[in-house]
């Protein structure tokens, strides 16, 4: 252990996490990748900045890009030399997604998932009928799911019965 792990998170990591808290996901601008929890670790290697990554799912189609734009942003505030590196294990979960994420998933017109039950077994449940997902505009609970799959495989189509508006809610995983 050096003396600047004892101390803390030096200087340079603690402005790469600033930086990081800016740079938005790919697929829902609305929220960092550091708010969705795909921000692992910051750590020193050498003169190496490396920054840990866990892509939403092993498939993510993002994954390259949010590498490319993590890599830029810390370069665009001279913090390199950097590199990103994929931690798929742990699985990502959407427990890892900040309260301020969920309000800025809310606010962007996506409900924000509930925490995961661990003794549920399987993540994604499409057989048993689903608690209501209340509406992002009006937070009514009278919504009805259009369909499993929204936008991408992680979100689910809905519609609310009382503000008539679609909304995707982000599934819990």
């Amino acid at each position: 252990m050096t003396a600047a792990s004892a101390a803390g998170p030096s200087a340079r990591v603690e402005r790469a996490w600033a930086v990081l808290a800016d740079v938005p996901d790919p697929e829902v601008p609305a929220i960092s990748v550091v708010d969705l929890g795909i921000v692992r670790a910051v750590h020193e290697a050498g003169d190496t900045l490396e920054v840990v990554l866990t892509p939403t799912y092993s498939g993510c189609p993002a994954t390259e890009v949010i590498e490319a734009s993590v890599l830029a942003a810390l370069d665009g505030a001279g913090l390199g030399p950097a590199r990103a590196s994929l931690r798929r294990a742990p699985a990502w979960t959407t427990d890892w997604i900040t309260p301020e994420g969920r309000a800025k998933l809310r606010a962007y017109g996506i409900a924000p998932p509930g925490p995961v039950d661990p003794e549920a077994g399987v993540p994604v449940r499409l057989l048993r009928r689903a608690p209501a997902i209340a509406c992002p505009r009006c937070d009514s609970p009278r919504t009805e799911r259009l369909s499993a799959f929204g936008a991408t495989a992680c979100k689910a189509l809905y519609r609310c019965l009382a503000c008539r508006e679609p909304f995707e809610h982000f599934k819990p995983i």
